[in-house]
């Protein structure tokens, strides 16, 4: 073990928000499951079950209502605050097997692991398994685990140990005959690999490159004179070369968006505005997290694209503020004029949204010489007690606005949304 530069563990939770829900409600398990995007449009997550009857990611609700009927599939609207907080614990539970340096959380439900020192003293392929029980002893989410000598080869084996069951969940590619791993490569279709897109799909099987195999047998050099550097890397990575670093630190964001489709079409402004505070509020939260500063602040708003009934109308406004602020105050009252002055009467909208940008780090901004500090020092009071409240009540006790009130014309439309099992009003309760 000790020979290789780098060791690489990819962690991804199995059907992560069907995983999530079952957890709660076990009467879930082995049943057809899938979960809706935003306004139970699309199905974003499938159950195994679901996946076996031919549902595919991403289609409409409407167009498979007759497979829902016949096959009694269980149909669940997003629960956004479930997941998040599930994939919290999970990423905590994952930071306890390294040193904080040696974890990258990479999505919701994906976690790298740089395991290089631990393989001197550990079975890696044990270790992994450890972890694996873990997160299903203690949360209750199954796993897969890819090992490789770099992300991608990672990435490779996290897919390996998901689509076969002799893996029973651990894909260890440092302990694995080269043979063997070029037969399973064989099989797989270049499109699995990470980063290549459909684009890439179709000129490399132009190429002859059909398989994951075929990319792995390619000269690096000749492929970054091919296409570019990324796909030199890509195939580097493939053949056990780590060319990416884990990102322990993700840098800050450059832009904050935040935006949600109707549940119906609205016409009224003062409805638009409590949809615009919310977006707001919670980019501020996201603003707060990250430590930042907005220096600019854009509202926008726009009617259904897909009607061709009535004309498509969309429109945005931009403001620069003298000093970038985190003031939840300063910004909704910002992005309340600016929807003033884009809004039209005549106009059903389906969606409006705020962006925060022109961010930059809160401790590296300087005042000028006439700013007002007692301001500045008032402001940052009142976000931590607000910040505090939420804290302890959730964010819908205090907030600026009637947005967070029960049954608005703007929200989203979640028909089967199940409760946050991790409030005082959804905790499961124990009957005998």
């Amino acid at each position: 073990m000790s020979s290789y530069e780098r060791i690489y563990a990819l962690i991804d939770i199995n059907n992560c928000y069907v995983s999530c829900e079952r957890v709660f409600n076990p009467s879930l398990n082995n049943k057809p499951v899938i979960v809706l995007s935003n306004n139970d449009g699309c199905a974003v997550a499938r159950s195994n079950e679901a996946k076996a009857l031919g549902i595919k990611m991403g289609v409409p609700l409407f167009q498979i209502q007759d497979i829902v009927q016949q096959h009694q599939v269980v149909v669940l609207s997003s629960n956004y605050a479930l997941y998040a907080e599930m994939s919290k614990r999970f990423h905590s539970i994952l930071a306890s097997f390294v040193a904080p340096p040696e974890q990258e959380i990479y999505s919701i439900d994906e976690c790298f692991l740089d395991l290089t020192s631990y393989a001197q003293n550990f079975d890696l392929t044990q270790y992994a398994h450890h972890m694996k029980q873990r997160l299903l002893d203690w949360i209750g989410l199954p796993v897969s685990i890819g090992i490789g000598r770099s992300k991608t080869e990672a990435k490779m084996a996290n897919h390996l140990a998901k689509k076969r069951q002799g893996f029973k969940g651990v894909c260890n590619l440092l302990n694995m005959d080269f043979l063997d791993q070029e037969m399973l490569y064989s099989d797989i279709e270049v499109g699995e690999v990470w980063g290549v897109g459909r684009k890439l799909v179709k000129k490399l099987n132009a190429m002859g490159i059909y398989s994951v195999l075929d990319l792995v047998m390619q000269d690096s050099h000749r492929m970054a004179s091919l296409f570019s550097v990324v796909m030199q890397r890509t195939v580097l990575e493939l053949q056990g070369v780590s060319c990416m670093q884990l990102d322990d630190a993700p840098p800050p964001k450059q832009q904050i968006i935040a935006s949600r489709s109707f549940g119906e079409k609205v016409t009224e402004q003062d409805d638009l505005k409590e949809a615009m505070g919310k977006y707001v509020q919670d980019a501020v939260i996201r603003l707060r997290a990250d430590a930042s500063l907005c220096g600019c602040v854009i509202a926008f708003v726009q009617s259904n694209p897909f009607d061709s009934k009535v004309p498509y109308y969309s429109k945005s406004l931009a403001f620069e503020f003298p000093e970038p602020t985190d003031c939840v105050l300063d910004l909704i009252k910002t992005a309340m004029q600016l929807l003033e002055h884009i809004y039209k009467s005549d106009v059903k909208y389906k969606k409006c949204g705020v962006i925060l940008t022109d961010l930059i780090a809160k401790q590296r901004f300087t005042p000028d010489l006439l700013t007002d500090h007692s301001q500045r020092e008032s402001n940052e009071s009142l976000m931590q007690t607000l910040e505090a409240v939420q804290a302890r009540y959730g964010k819908t006790k205090l907030a600026v606005g009637s947005c967070y009130l029960p049954q608005r014309k703007w929200s989203m439309n979640r028909t089967h949304l199940t409760q946050n099992y991790f409030s005082w009003q959804g905790l499961l309760k124990i009957s005998h």
